[in-house]
């Protein structure tokens, strides 16, 4: 089997992999990386690299980025990504593709591959995201895609809903599971000595992507966050991965650079890979932001988190979950309500850490091994 693998960011690339070394030490699945988005920009990191740095090959690169964060440059992209991908689907071709997720330039991708009548297979359907625009984007990729793979069974659920076809739904948990359950992390010393971040201080990790839906408040939202920051930064160190290429992601990529000159125990990294991000996470305090990795990941340490706003509205609240409202008070009082408590309960509800095992079993079926 061929396998079309789409990745456009750091993020999808970091989930992808234990299912990547799956595929690849199978003999029956042959796999191109195509990577687009913002693995291809300075601006980004050229995260493109960190594919390269776990030992694959990128067969395919599309350069699909936006010039920047603004409503029309977006959505000029999202007809340009159709438009590459139409003429890259039109020359290549693939038993099936894996996309994943929710972003917007995924969806152009799939889009463009339906004409063709090429075979999607969509990791992380059913979820919903009320804050942010993705919600439509993913459900659209799920009523695109022949395969559906949910990480829970509400969210099955909720993906056989949208397509209306139980047959092809499957609740095989988070890829993210099985990286947590084989990756060997870094300790303290060895996260040090890699991202120069000293993790035996008490830290935050945070990530705040723009709401997609209310793009209006993002600047406002900022403004409550970093005036939480400044209170904060007394005592923690605030580690902060920065925004997607969301509409206003710069905006408020500017706003966080802007404040954490001369403050040296604000720390910004444009990403820290998969496994520097789960190692920043297993040894800070709590997080904050508004990131799916504070419903997924978070779950198996577990963590505290503190979830702002909307964007993550809908998906599944576990016990180690404060969703609050974006302002200043709220994240403090938040944070002295995490300071007052013992450590979260066990809540892990995103499977048992064989997710890639499970998915690549189902590809194997003769329900989708040949092409009718």
């Amino acid at each position: 089997m061929k396998i079309g693998v789409l990745t456009s960011t750091r993020a999808d690339f970091g989930i992808y992999l234990p299912l990547l070394k799956q595929l690849r030490s199978d003999d029956f699945f042959q796999i191109e990386i195509i990577a687009f988005g913002t693995h291809l920009s300075n601006r980004f990191g050229n995260t493109v690299n960190e594919i390269y740095g776990e030992g694959f090959e990128v067969a395919h690169n599309i350069d699909t980025i936006p010039l920047d964060d603004s409503s029309l440059e977006i959505s000029k992209s999202i007809g340009e990504t159709i438009q590459k991908f139409a003429s890259f689907w039109a020359s290549h071709a693939f038993d099936m593709i894996l996309a994943l997720g929710d972003r917007y330039e995924m969806f152009a991708a799939v889009v463009a591959a339906t004409p063709f009548n090429l075979r999607v297979a969509h990791i992380h359907a059913g979820e919903t995201t009320l804050g942010a625009i993705d919600n439509a984007y993913r459900h659209s990729i799920s009523l695109m895609s022949l395969i559906l793979f949910a990480s829970t069974e509400v969210y099955k659920n909720r993906a056989i809903e949208i397509c209306q076809r139980p047959e092809d739904v499957y609740n095989v948990g988070a890829l993210s599971i099985d990286n947590l359950k084989t990756e060997v992390l870094f300790n303290i010393e060895e996260f040090h000595e890699k991202f120069n971040i000293d993790l035996s201080i008490p830290t935050i990790l945070s990530t705040f992507h723009p709401e997609t839906v209310n793009f209006d408040k993002n600047e406002l939202y900022i403004s409550e966050i970093l005036n939480a920051f400044d209170q904060l930064h007394k005592r923690y160190q605030i580690v902060v991965t920065m925004p997607n290429s969301d509409t206003m992601g710069l905006m408020i990529r500017e706003k966080i650079e802007d404040f954490a000159i001369d403050r040296s125990n604000i720390i910004l990294k444009e990403s820290l890979g998969m496994k520097g991000y789960l190692s920043c996470m297993k040894h800070s305090k709590f997080l904050l932001g508004n990131t799916s990795s504070g419903f997924v990941e978070a779950a198996f340490f577990p963590k505290y988190v503190i979830n702002l706003g909307k964007r993550q509205e809908g998906r599944i609240l576990t016990p180690n979950i404060f969703s609050i409202l974006i302002n200043t008070t709220s994240i403090v009082d938040a944070v002295s309500e995490i300071e007052n408590r013992s450590d979260p309960p066990p809540c892990n509800i995103y499977g048992d850490g064989n997710t890639a095992v499970k998915i690549a079993d189902i590809l194997k079926n003769k329900r989708y091994a040949k092409h009718s």
